[in-house]
């Protein structure tokens, strides 16, 4: 599982190297990052195992971040691993906030889906707070299973 954090750490330092360049623009590293493994038996007795790990890399001053996911599958029958496959990208979501500030985040992923799973592979929650104000954003973020993601974004109120 070393090499799978590795390749996850590869593809999210390689998305900072090919951010635009801007002199005040600070990029941040989730820290809520998860991994899930499943495992089949396919016929002649291999055995495949796939790995999955989410992580998000946040612009702290723009509120726009990216969702990055790595995987690795391996297949091996009893005696040597045959195949090694592993992918990994990033892909860039809209703002959180309209203006620049100082801004913190954090993500996490919805457990994997189960039979009580009726829209598709689950999705993900964002939060993004102003480091400058009290202000927070709570969004939720689902696979519609029609095609196309459904987000929500509130702003929380402070009591």
């Amino acid at each position: 599982m070393n090499h799978v954090m590795k390749i996850g750490l590869g593809a999210a330092l390689s998305i900072l190297a090919l951010a635009p360049a801007a002199e005040a623009d600070e990029f941040k590293l989730s820290h809520n990052q998860r991994i899930a493994c499943s495992r089949g038996l396919a016929p002649g007795k291999l055995n495949t195992a796939t790995c999955k790990s989410y992580a998000y890399v946040f612009n702290a001053k723009t509120s726009e971040y990216f969702r990055c996911q790595v995987s690795l599958a391996l297949t091996r029958d009893n005696k040597e691993v045959i195949n090694v496959q592993a992918d990994g990208g990033c892909t860039k979501k809209t703002r959180i906030f309209d203006t620049d500030s100082s801004y913190s985040f954090d993500a996490t992923e919805t457990e994997a889906p189960n039979t009580n799973s009726f829209f598709g592979p689950g999705g993900y929650a964002v939060w993004a707070s102003d480091n400058n104000v009290p202000k927070v954003r709570g969004c939720i973020i689902i696979s519609s299973g029609l095609g196309s993601d459904i987000a929500k974004c509130i702003d929380m109120k402070f009591d």
